[in-house]
């Protein structure tokens, strides 16, 4: 992820004690694999209604039963 940081970050963590540069570090590292596992999720909703708009009176409708939550 440092690759990602710009000439002015990289120079102020420098700066900092070697306890908070290795916060940052584990920081980037759990946001990195955050959006990683975020991109292998499906981006269609399995088992969901399948037309556009789901709700209807302000409920929603799943096989002929409303439900109101």
């Amino acid at each position: 992820m440092s690759n990602d940081l710009s000439e002015e970050e990289i120079a102020r963590r420098a700066a900092l004690p070697e306890a908070a540069r290795r916060a940052l570090e584990e920081a980037d590292a759990r946001k990195a694999k955050d959006a990683s596992d975020a991109a292998a999720l499906p981006s269609d909703e399995i088992g969901g209604p399948k037309t556009i708009e789901p709700t209807r009176y302000g409920d929603w409708e799943r096989k002929g039963i409303a439900y109101d939550f």
